[in-house]
């Protein structure tokens, strides 16, 4: 079956239509992308400025890592690790 004039225009139509839908989800990407970068410099500036007012920067970090938990989970962490010092007396 030869392929028609109309048949390479819808083709074509559909080429275009395809990549511009492409196009879009990439630079969707690359903006997100971007936007994680300049958060992560954002982030990194507020440690900086944490740690030169005297505060413990890896402290700090794990306390954000703990709010982000249940307080059931942290407890019951929390447990497991006095008991597992205990057996080895480091408490």
């Amino acid at each position: 079956m030869k392929e028609t004039s109309a048949d390479a225009e819808v083709r074509d139509t559909a080429y275009r239509a395809t990549a511009t839908e492409l196009r879009q989800f990439v630079e969707r990407w690359e903006k997100l992308e971007a936007e994680r970068k300049d958060i992560a410099d954002q982030q990194k500036e507020v440690m900086a400025e944490a740690k030169g007012r005297g505060y413990d920067t890896k402290v700090l970090r794990k306390v954000i890592s703990l709010r982000k938990r249940e307080p059931d989970d942290i407890a019951e962490e929390e447990a497991v690790l006095e008991m597992y010092k205990e057996a080895l007396g480091i408490a």
